[in-house]
């Protein structure tokens, strides 16, 4: 079916607010977590384009439309957010009407969320992106009546994008060896989910490798548990306790970017320096690390977001392929001024 280029979309209202799309999507769901002020400027926002909202309504009663459903833990993350960039890029470029449908699952329950969202009504797509799938939802996405997509992590029965966690944290733990730190802390979140282990695993190999004993006084955590401890906060709270530790630290892997983000500002309150007293490496490689100078692991995401779009549509197009794309997305070193100083010899 054609587009219409004179139908307004979601994305349109976000660019003209100002907005992430997740916004929009929060406020014209009435969640509460939106600030009233901007609340009342996406609504007015909404009504001088003529936005109509209900469109997955009526998508859902007159299959006028593809409608692809992207289920995350949360949709309010740089991570997240890069990742649907790249699905908006290969979405805005089909020749057919498509609306996007998010649902933000939390980190509490996912999969009970998830079935409950699907039980809402015939999506034609969905895209799973960092939820586990265990053997009884695999059962069901198996059953379902449209192409499943994951995204970050390995499964033998579905199309599958997803990144090696243990290799990333060896890369980026191997390249604070090798500028002198021994004494190198690691920033972890609160959960024992399976990216977050891997993540340990990686960095307590290349210790191990070393021949660098592994002490877990240098493992910490934040209380924040939002976005389940991948935030500036959680992280910020984190590198404080790292502070405290003796021998000190000289360098810290942070698991993601925004906790590198909180513990670069914790390390300036301590009258401390970056990287000249401590060394500081992020995860994910978020836009903002570019223009800090913090070196991180570089996972592709907006690149791995376009490619599972990119395999949906097919999918779409093409119901009796039989073939399965498994692919891992190797993740990349970029270092940055955070961590390129070598530690000075006692």
């Amino acid at each position: 079916m054609a587009r219409s280029k004179s139908r307004v979309t979601i994305y349109e209202v976000a660019d003209r607010a100002g907005v992430a799309i997740s916004t929009v999507s929060r406020v014209l769901n009435d969640s509460s977590n939106v600030a009233e002020d901007t609340k009342k400027h996406v609504l007015e926002v909404v009504d001088e384009l003529k936005y109509l909202p209900d469109r997955v309504a009526r998508s859902l009663a007159q299959q006028d439309s593809s409608l692809i459903a992207i289920a995350t833990p949360t949709i309010t993350t740089a991570f997240h957010n890069s990742l649907f960039k790249g699905f908006r890029t290969v979405l805005a470029d089909i020749d057919e009407d498509c609306d996007l449908l998010l649902f933000d699952l939390g980190s509490t329950n996912p999969l009970e969320r998830l079935r409950s969202k699907l039980k809402g009504g015939k999506v034609d797509g969905l895209i799973l992106a960092g939820i586990p799938v265990s053997p009884t939802l695999s059962k069901e996405l198996k059953a379902f009546s449209a192409p499943v997509i994951l995204i970050g992590h390995h499964h033998t029965e579905f199309d599958c994008f997803y990144w090696d966690n243990s290799k990333g944290a060896k890369k980026a733990t191997t390249h604070l060896l090798k500028k002198g730190h021994r004494r190198i802390g690691l920033i972890r979140a609160y959960t024992d989910g399976y990216v977050q282990l891997e993540r340990i695993r990686g960095y307590k190999k290349t210790l191990k490798k070393y021949e660098i004993p592994f002490d877990d006084s240098l493992v910490q955590s934040g209380t924040t548990i939002k976005h389940a401890g991948f935030s500036e906060e959680h992280g910020f709270e984190a590198m404080n306790q790292l502070l405290q530790v003796s021998p000190p630290i000289t360098a810290v892997l942070a698991s993601s970017d925004v906790q590198a983000i909180g513990a670069w500002k914790a390390i300036r309150d301590a009258g401390k320096r970056v990287p000249e007293d401590i060394a500081l490496v992020g995860y994910d490689d978020i836009k903002t690390s570019y223009y800090l100078g913090l070196s991180s692991i570089d996972q592709r995401i907006e690149h791995t977001g376009r490619l599972a779009a990119e395999r949906l549509i097919f999918r779409q197009r093409n119901p009796s392929e039989s073939g399965r794309i498994d692919q891992e997305i190797v993740a990349k070193l970029r270092v940055r001024r955070s961590s390129d100083y070598p530690q000075p010899l006692e």
